[in-house]
């Protein structure tokens, strides 16, 4: 299911998604223009490596941070950049300017260490805002259940664009992070999609979404004397 856009209107200007949408695009045109060797250098440098995080976790801390911009590939990239424009701004809607970029950068950091919980001795570098932009759906899960998503669904040969209820959606989107993060236990990567940072983003911003839903009800019931 390839997600197109949402029903959900924004009610300001949301800086920091596009600000997010333009420095992974720049950072990520860089990345095509290098060379591979350098290519390969960066990814080592910036990227989030278990093994070596685990080694010393404050000599590799920036790295939580630094591997969140980077992308292996095209798909990679405009596949994250799709969800996170399509998601990304109701979520800044929600939080407010402060804390939507605050949120992202802790939602990939979560996601990282939830990676490297399950691959810890792992020397591959993991990238991509992937873990960052699962917290982001988590918390549009919690406020948005109910906003239609339209979605490029395939019908064997064919596919149809369909109105999906956002909580079917993603919680279709889980399912199959979950399944395949299950399925993946006990195989010896060699790299690829880390199932688990999808699983801790997302779950992580369920758990923030829900309990600052708590906190916007009852600020709500206050102001009616309830």
């Amino acid at each position: 299911m390839i997600p197109l856009k949402d029903n959900v209107p924004t009610y300001r200007f949301t800086f920091f998604n596009y600000f997010f949408l333009f420095a992974n695009t720049v950072i990520f045109l860089y990345e095509v223009f290098l060379p591979d060797k350098s290519l390969h250098a960066l990814f080592y440098k910036a990227g989030f490596i278990p093994y070596f995080f685990f080694k010393d976790p404050l000599g590799n801390f920036p790295s939580l941070i630094t591997s969140i911009f980077l992308h292996g590939g095209w798909l990679h990239f405009l596949g994250n950049m799709l969800y996170l424009y399509i998601f990304g701004d109701n979520v800044e809607d929600i939080l407010g300017h402060f804390f939507y970029p605050l949120f992202y950068i802790s939602a990939g950091i979560v996601a990282s260490l939830v990676q490297g919980i399950f691959s810890f001795s792992s020397k591959i570098p993991m990238i991509g805002a992937s873990g960052a932009i699962a917290g982001v759906l988590g918390i549009y899960f919690v406020f948005f259940p109910l906003a239609r998503v339209l979605t490029l669904i395939p019908f064997w040969f064919f596919w149809e664009i369909v109105p999906v209820p956002a909580f079917l959606f993603l919680a279709f989107w889980f399912f199959l992070q979950f399944a395949s993060g299950i399925f993946s236990l006990g195989v010896k990567s060699q790299g690829g999609i880390a199932f688990f940072a999808h699983i801790g983003g997302f779950l992580y911003g369920v758990f923030i979404g829900i309990l600052l839903r708590k906190r916007k009800i009852k600020r709500y019931l206050k102001f009616l004397n309830l």
